[in-house]
């Protein structure tokens, strides 16, 4: 298309390169030439590198200049002082070199913004700041707190380097880096802001000779200067009052260009609630707007992409303290970072990215040669299969290896475990094992303080939890809503050799340790001591080493079940319909594509087809309450309830 236009890379280096992108009081200019950063959000690790090149090109295609995407801390160094780029031996490692993935940008003729953190929000566990910090007591992370800034600046002498070659003065993409992430919501009170904790950012970078413009992102009107820096380029996000806004802040930096960091398409998606969405027509105003006040303007996300495995974050209550970890709490997950984006989960183009197309393409500072729009992926509605084998729970935990096993008096968080090498367990499931116990006919558990976050309580195996259908039960027993809850075993069957197993789930961190840890287990009032504490992270190592698979039967608690998909010819994308489930997790030839919930609003869960082989497939579902006796696929999503 436009083929006789130039390229956006040869518009803006024709004659060599004299600098990289800059400021004046209405515009930004890169080597000297007027430009308007239209970019949109794609996270690296929330797309399969399979797909990388075609969402990008996708983006590039609707007239879209850049590419924005975090850097998650907690992928890049999964236990403390081990690293992965791309290099590991990690589930996630295919999805980690995101030098590739900036090299693509860059064959696609898009620039490149990174936000690296260390926070980034970005409904992603802990602000992607990996839960084994939490081992430090009274870590306080965000801060200029000196073992806090050790383990950053651990992780940013990794990272920054391998960006210094890939800056636009360098021959790469990279226009911009953004200093850590609405840092003017962070608590109020004497300390607030710590600009001291922002300057050692901003230092850090231009130690490793990271010279592209830097900036900070904030609400101006709700955080006014917190979360910014003197001499520092301040960048805007918000959902709503675009005009009001940008006014602030212009006022507030009067002598600096417009930039919209973050304008939302729609919303994420929480369990128990409505899938969110955003009218066309109500966007396209927004952006318009926002365009016509000659501000760039980032689309966050362009492309959602998916959170895989555990990696969903958490909202904070309002209510609580935060920032300090042992004293916070939260509401509900995040579910999905669809935000009811332009191009869809599975990289679909939507009426919104036709919408969005058409309005960027008249606000571009120059006309440059766009590819043609790639076809979309082909969908398959495999056959449902049926399951055929399963591991109950008793037998699963047997499988648990022992470097997944400690022994301990008092029960205590997961992040605190001796496992992963001394990094504590940061994700999945905590089973807490109490042997040899007298159980009368009438018993009371009590668990001090709350769970963190979902107890599902079992005696010899048998589930005495009640399967959640409603928000409402997360203020009762097994949740952290409601302190030193109690829980009836009335149990007909007596013994003086149970077993009692307490599965915690952890849903999403955000600040606070999971597990339980807020004291002691009591039954009948008395304390139990000398557990034995499970670390069941579902980690594919682990997953392929499973043997003794038995039949399926009827299971009284949480069981993991396999099925066999078999896929004819090149594998397709597909989706797996989850609705005749209770809730747990999916596994894809042992990748943990993430969770399910029965109370939704999402029914289905996308798998690209790279992760599907041609031939045999091996579906397993780790199931806590109400298993179904087949696996169903749709060429279609689910996203809301009916």
């Amino acid at each position: 298309m436009f083929d006789n236009l130039p390229t956006l890379y040869e518009y803006y280096t024709k004659g060599g390169i004299d600098s990289g992108l800059t400021t004046y009081h209405d515009g930004f200019l890169l080597n000297g030439k007027n430009i308007t950063i239209i970019s949109g959000a794609i996270h690296y690790f929330r797309v399969h590198p399979g797909y990388w090149r075609d969402r990008l090109r996708k983006l590039r295609a609707a007239g879209f200049n850049a590419v924005e995407t975090y850097i998650a801390w907690n992928l890049h160094e999964p236990e403390m002082g081990v690293f992965d780029f791309g290099d590991g031996d990690n589930d996630f490692s295919p999805f980690l070199n995101f030098r590739d993935y900036i090299r693509t940008a860059q064959e696609e003729d898009l620039l490149v913004v990174i936000r690296p953190g260390p926070w980034i929000s970005a409904e992603w566990d802990n602000g992607a700041i990996p839960g084994w910090i939490y081992r430090e007591a009274n870590m306080r992370i965000r801060r200029s707190y000196a073992p806090f800034i050790k383990r950053m600046t651990a992780f940013f002498d990794q990272v920054f380097p391998l960006l210094r070659d890939l800056q636009f003065t360098e021959g790469g993409p990279i226009i911009a880096f953004q200093i850590e992430n609405e840092y003017g919501l962070v608590g109020k009170g004497a300390s607030h802001p710590d600009t001291a904790y922002l300057a050692e950012i901003h230092q850090q970078m231009l130690n490793h000779n990271l010279t592209a413009l830097h900036y900070t992102m904030d609400a101006p009107i709700s955080s006014y200067r917190n979360g910014s820096l003197d001499g520092v380029l301040m960048t805007a996000n918000f959902q709503s009052d675009p005009v009001g806004q940008l006014t602030e802040l212009k006022r507030l930096q009067p002598d600096q260009p417009l930039w919209v960091m973050e304008l939302y398409p729609g919303w994420f998606d929480n369990w128990f609630e409505k899938h969110q969405t955003k009218t066309t027509e109500a966007f396209i105003n927004m952006t318009r707007t926002i365009l016509d006040m000659n501000s760039s303007i980032n689309i966050y996300m362009f492309h959602g992409g998916t959170t895989f495995g555990f990696m969903n974050g958490a909202i904070p209550n309002t209510h609580t303290p935060t920032w300090k970890f042992h004293t916070s709490s939260y509401a509900l997950i995040f579910l999905k970072t669809d935000f009811d984006a332009p191009l869809s989960e599975a990289g679909d183009y939507t009426e919104k990215y036709n919408a969005t197309a058409d309005l960027v393409k008249k606000y571009l500072a120059v006309q440059t040669r766009l590819p043609e729009l790639p076809a979309q992926s082909v969908k398959e509605a495999y056959p449902a299969i049926l399951v055929t084998e399963q591991l109950e729970f008793n037998r699963l935990m047997d499988l648990v290896s022992t470097s997944d096993r400690v022994t301990a008096t008092d029960v205590t968080a997961m992040e605190l475990l001796d496992v992963n090498g001394g990094s504590g367990q940061c994700y999945g499931f905590v089973v807490y094992r109490k042997t040899g116990l007298q159980v009368p006919p009438t018993t009371t558990l009590e668990i001090t303080g709350t769970a963190h976050d979902m107890a599902v309580v079992m005696v010899d195996g048998v589930r005495k939890t009640e399967p959640i259908t409603s928000v409402q039960q997360v203020t009762g027993f097994g949740y952290w809503q409601l302190s030193n809850a109690t829980l009836s075993l009335d149990d007909a069957s007596v013994g003086s050799n149970r077993t009692l197993d307490i599965l915690v789930e952890n849903w999403g961190r955000r600040y606070n340790l999971k597990g339980l840890y807020n004291g002691p287990v009591l039954l009948n009032g008395e304390v139990l001591q000398d557990w034995e504490i499970l670390a069941l992270q579902f980690k594919k190592k682990w997953i392929q080493s499973l043997s003794d698979w038995q039949e399926v039967s009827e299971s009284s608690g949480p069981t993991l079940y396999g099925a066999s998909l078999e896929v004819e010819g090149t594998p397709r994308d597909t989706f797996i319909n989850m609705s005749t489930w209770g809730k747990g997790n999916v596994l894809v030839n042992g990748f943990n594509i993430g969770r399910y919930f029965s109370v939704g609003p999402t029914h289905t869960m996308y798998v690209p087809a790279p992760l599907l082989n041609q031939g045999a497939n091996e579906i397993l579902v780790f199931e806590l309450f109400s298993p179904s006796s087949e696996i169903i696929f749709t060429d279609t999503p689910i996203l809301d309830n009916p």
